[in-house]
């Protein structure tokens, strides 16, 4: 499960959260990336990211990422824009969710691709 394009970090990130699999979803990041959280904050860092997606993967979600475009600089970074929806159990029932993220991807020194900066709720 390696991100070979800036693309398959967002798809990865999918199959990660449906699939309930926090190790998987917390390796798309660099150790230093962040993670914008729904007040604006940042959790930066693989123990600060997996505490803030542990909540997603703990709550069964379900997601669907559609990467509407891609903007590369040079061939090492990528600007991903990608419309997001979701559901979430909740005590009533499925909540549905929808954002529309931008996000810092970067090759890493392996050729593989992985999240500097998420920002699921950026525009």
């Amino acid at each position: 499960m390696t991100p070979r394009t800036p693309e398959d970090c967002d798809a990865l990130f999918a199959r990660c959260v449906n699939g309930g699999d926090l190790d998987g979803l917390v390796s798309l990041y660099e150790p230093a990336a962040t993670l914008v959280q729904q007040d604006g904050s940042g959790a930066t860092g693989h123990d600060a990211i997996r505490q803030a997606l542990a909540p997603l993967v703990g709550a069964k979600a379900t997601i669907r990422m559609n990467v509407t475009r891609v903007i590369r600089a040079g061939d090492d970074l990528a600007v991903l824009y990608n419309d997001w929806t979701g559901t979430i159990a909740g005590p009533d029932g499925a909540v549905e969710m929808t954002g529309r993220a931008m996000e810092v991807v970067r090759r890493q020194p392996d050729g593989s691709w992985r999240f500097a900066v998420d920002d699921p709720w950026a525009r």
